[in-house]
């Protein structure tokens, strides 16, 4: 015990450990100037920041980065047969699309009726064979619509294609029409499909149309929906004024059973504008129409 107590008191005694010497650093370069005197400057070179550490601009001269990194190793002749057969198997391959965008039935005053919008192409990325098919009549009458369009598509960016080809009017004065238009995808996920006809009599018509797809969950979607048709002249055995001939907004709600597959409900409102108005009403119809539609949207 009296071994313990002394070994504490000459703890206790003992000088403490020797503090650093901070009088012998360097403290230069972590001194504040004083006033006056210029700020020292930090070497940048050192650090791994100057110039000598810049990556190489890329260039079609400078081919360094990663599109082609690996024609160093391989070689750019090589490299080029492989990126062809990519191509070829990826970007190449010929698609064959079928949509059904509106099968329906509507429900309005008077005699209630039907419409069809189909749409399709074969091809690749690049270039595609368009086909396209509407109508609409009244159930017990004459097919009031109905025309089929033949197309080439060809890619002008990322979301657009070009297209031109004929179109054929199947019901009322025979009529032939060169088209020519655009159909693709707008800023905030619209899309758009607008298109110029001339016919083989000379009128000069136009249409345009545009939908979105408003999610609501991963099944349900509610799609607004907006058509005008335009014409540069009056064509009175079609019923067609110059200007605006008509306009459709439409809403539907449909729900998607499988994607591939989605019965929906909606309503419609068609205004005949302008002379095309005073054609309606020299027929006997209403100038505006309210249909309450029924159907499926469809594709493979």
């Amino acid at each position: 015990m009296v071994r313990i107590w002394a070994m504490l008191i000459a703890a206790s005694t003992a000088a403490p450990l020797m503090a650093q010497d901070h009088s012998q650093m360097d403290h230069s370069a972590h001194r504040m100037p004083t006033a006056g005197e210029a700020k020292p400057e930090m070497d940048h070179d050192a650090m791994g920041h100057g110039p000598s550490a810049a990556p190489q601009a890329i260039s079609e001269q400078n081919p360094t980065g990663p599109p082609n990194a690996a024609d160093r190793i391989w070689g750019a002749e090589a490299m080029r047969e492989s990126r062809d057969a990519v191509y070829r198997e990826h970007g190449d391959m010929q698609i064959f699309w079928l949509q059904g965008d509106r099968l329906e039935y509507r429900a309005r005053d008077g005699s209630d009726g039907y419409l069809w919008d189909l749409q399709g192409y074969y091809g690749d990325d690049l270039n595609k064979f368009w086909f396209k098919s509407e109508g609409e009549g009244s159930f017990g009458e004459p097919i009031e619509q109905a025309e089929i369009q033949a197309l080439y598509s060809r890619a002008i960016g990322p979301f657009f294609d070009l297209q031109l080809g004929v179109r054929q009017d199947l019901t009322g004065p025979d009529r032939t029409h060169a088209v020519i238009g655009v159909q693709g995808l707008m800023p905030y996920m619209f899309e758009l499909d607008a298109a110029a006809f001339l016919s083989n009599k000379g009128d000069l018509t136009a249409r345009i149309e545009a939908e979105y797809d408003q999610r609501i969950t991963q099944k349900l979607v509610l799609q607004p929906r907006a058509e005008v048709n335009l014409s540069a002249q009056d064509i009175p055995e079609l019923g067609i004024g110059s200007g605006i001939d008509n306009v459709e907004l439409g809403l539907r709600l449909r729900y998607e059973i499988v994607r591939e597959f989605a019965p929906y409900i909606g309503i419609e409102q068609e205004w005949s504008l302008g002379g095309s108005r005073d054609y309606a009403r020299l027929e006997g119809e209403d100038p505006s129409v309210t249909n309450y539609v029924v159907g499926v949207r469809l594709w493979f």
